[in-house]
């Protein structure tokens, strides 16, 4: 629990460090707020229109008469026109006081580099960036990056036995996961399939039940009571593996006068596909009483489980976050006579 806590800890330190950087860079404000003054005059035409369409219906069913009508019309554009005006006001006023704080601190809005990570792009979307303040704003972006942290529920799949039969406690047996992964549009003129892949850390945690331990006899591992009464019982495996995940759903086509995005944020993803990797280490952690003492190993060794790790895995998102499912098809140890795989649950969180 303590390792999840750290990289969890870990992410929020990046985030902070990131939000921090991202102030100075005024440069990407100022454009987004230049962009803003052409949404800002479509939307009050727009609702201008509507309006217009309401009297219009009224009129047909003889709720008004002309002479109402067109006071009305005349009514709602003075009013559009009025807040286009207060509005475009607002964000100049805004646009002056960025471009004057940077001129009085000497900034040279043309040079420097900047270090961002989460939504700084310009078009709201997830990024990782180190460059110029001023870098051109790219037409087609087809590539993004995001960090992935997972945790949620741990456990073992049994050959001929089911989860209500598992030798862990299904509350207590947990994993993490955390990672960097990229997503990329396959086909240039459509963002209905994607391709999602990266590297994590992961680490699968199993609590056994009835006071026992994992015990490597050489030929297998097997579990055993253990003589004393354990306080805990923990045995973990890291893993480094490296997911490829092919992700499809709906997106909304974002097209501005010098580039166009697809925006999937609010929009419901499904992603299938799998990982492989190598095992790190394996570990496990004692606590019991001896004596009147309290005693805690922490025992470090191979227990003949698999170097090579792979597996399936799917996610199910919505905006950041996704229930994520994913399971390994190599067995956990070696030589045991019986098949054993790892399975997890949980949240996952990288999703844009």
């Amino acid at each position: 629990m303590k390792t999840i806590i750290f990289y969890a800890a870990l992410a929020v330190c990046i985030l902070a460090m990131s939000s921090l950087y991202g102030q100075e860079n005024n440069n990407a404000t100022i454009t987004l707020l230049k962009q803003s003054r052409e949404q800002v005059i479509a939307e009050e035409k727009e609702a201008l229109t509507k309006e217009v369409e309401t009297v219009n219906q009224r009129l047909m069913n003889n709720e008004i008469s002309q002479e109402e009508a067109d006071t009305l019309k005349q009514e709602a554009a003075e009013k559009r026109a009025l807040n286009i005006e207060n509005r475009l006001a607002i964000i100049d006023n805004k646009i002056a006081l960025l471009e004057r704080n940077a001129s009085q601190t000497g900034e040279d809005e043309d040079s420097g580099f900047v270090f961002s990570i989460g939504r700084a792009g310009e078009d709201g979307r997830s990024t990782f960036y180190i460059g110029p303040k001023n870098k051109p704003v790219q037409y087609d972006r087809r590539t993004y990056s995001d960090l992935v942290f997972a945790v949620g529920l741990n456990n073992v799949i049994t050959e001929g036995e089911s989860l209500d039969d598992s030798d862990f406690k299904i509350g207590s047996s947990r994993f993490a996961e955390l990672g960097w992964a990229w997503k990329t549009r396959v086909f240039k003129e459509s963002n209905w399939l994607r391709i999602k892949y990266g590297f994590s850390f992961q680490f699968n945690g199993l609590k056994p039940t009835d006071n026992r331990y994992f015990v490597d006899t050489g030929d297998q591992t097997e579990l055993q009571e253990f003589p004393m009464d354990l306080d805990k019982s923990k045995f973990r495996m890291d893993n480094l593996v490296f997911p490829v995940h092919f992700e499809i759903g709906p997106s909304k086509k974002i097209e501005k006068e010098n580039y166009f995005r697809y925006d999937t944020h609010n929009q419901i993803k499904l992603g299938l596909g799998g990982y492989a990797g190598f095992n790190l280490g394996t570990r496990q952690k004692l606590k019991f009483e001896d004596d009147g003492e309290d005693v805690k190993q922490k025992l470090k060794g191979n227990y003949n489980t698999n170097n090579f790790v792979y597996g399936l895995s799917a996610y199910l998102g919505w905006r950041d976050t996704a229930l994520y499912i994913k399971y390994d098809l190599n067995t956990i140890f070696k030589d045991n006579p019986l098949e054993q795989r790892n399975v997890s649950l949980g949240l996952r969180f990288d999703m844009d």
